[in-house]
């Protein structure tokens, strides 16, 4: 009998099973949704991680958030989705991971002349000072959008859904608001 539902689910459109996981909560059905795009999944995640154990995990840690999230969004084209869905969770861990690094030390490196003066300090405080005036100059799109994708780390549907903007104008304003930043900050910078 489990076969069976198996064979039959495996021939339903995307659609149909989204729409049978939203009413059920029944993780079999998402399986069988999952398995179909498991090695594209897996393919993209290869593409960011270069390695395969890390590549494995993130395809499993992928399913758990499907477990939720597809609850909560407005699905009509699954695939695409879910391939944003996954390189926005690559793209996460990717940026924790580039957080957490380190350096060997050595005698050179205590003792170079970088580590001897923290002028750093200051450069760094005038251009975060200078990057937050050039984001309140930014159109309120721009900003709610940039805001939200970098500092708060949501990926672009979950941007659509906070700001209410359609996915394709989320997209357009990150990447016109990233533009129209970095113009600001070499503009002001001169």
């Amino acid at each position: 009998m489990v076969a069976y539902r198996e064979t039959k689910e495996a021939f339903l459109p995307d659609e149909h099973l989204v729409a049978a996981y939203k009413s059920a909560g029944d993780l079999n059905v998402l399986a069988t949704l999952y398995k179909r795009y498991m090695p594209l999944v897996y393919g993209l995640c290869l593409k960011y991680y270069k390695q395969e154990e890390p590549s494995q995990d993130a395809v499993m840690q992928i399913f758990e958030q499907l477990i939720t999230k597809l609850k909560v969004h407005d699905v009509t084209n699954f695939k695409s989705w879910l391939y944003v869905l996954a390189k926005n969770h690559c793209l996460m861990e990717l940026r924790k991971g580039a957080k957490h690094y380190t350096v060997s030390i050595d005698d050179a490196f205590v003792e170079s002349d970088g580590l001897l003066h923290h002028d750093d300090r200051a450069a760094t405080e005038e251009k975060l000072l200078l990057m937050e005036a050039c984001m309140e100059k930014l159109v309120e799109e721009q900003r709610k959008s940039l805001q939200l994708f970098y500092l708060e780390q949501k990926c672009y549907t979950e941007v659509a859904a906070q700001t209410g903007y359609d996915l394709k104008k989320v997209k357009s304003y990150i990447q016109n608001g990233k533009r129209n930043l970095k113009i600001c900050i070499e503009r002001q910078s001169e």
